[in-house]
């Protein structure tokens, strides 16, 4: 019996989140899941997915910047400064707001100690 060797190709595309962030709901969704995980770097690399996905080049144009800048500035090594993030919050449509937490309730239990 004879066997042969076949090579199988599967063609696959580069997944990219930004080609998924079509509606409000998801910014929405994508901008609270990044600030409840409390970790900046996540938060300003989900502000530059959905940049992307509405128009990167759109965006930097209203906050004079170049493109690559505003890339630059959202990207993992990237530093923006407060307005900047405050400023693309603001073009793709959102405000940034401080509430206070939600005070977790002491325990009223006693230990007995004996």
């Amino acid at each position: 019996m004879e066997i042969r060797r076949t090579d199988i190709f599967l063609k696959t595309k580069k997944y990219d989140t930004a080609d998924y962030i079509t509606t409000k709901e998801d910014v929405t969704a994508c901008l609270a899941v990044a600030l409840a995980e409390n970790d900046t770097a996540f938060f300003l690399k989900t502000i530059g997915i959905i940049a992307r996905s509405k128009g990167m080049t759109q965006i930097a144009g209203e906050l004079n910047l170049s493109r690559e800048s505003l890339y630059q500035s959202l990207s993992p090594d990237g530093n923006p400064s407060f307005e900047t993030v405050m400023r693309v919050l603001d073009i793709l449509g959102y405000n940034f707001s401080i509430e206070q937490k939600k005070s977790k309730k002491k325990s009223t239990a006693r230990v007995s100690r004996s």
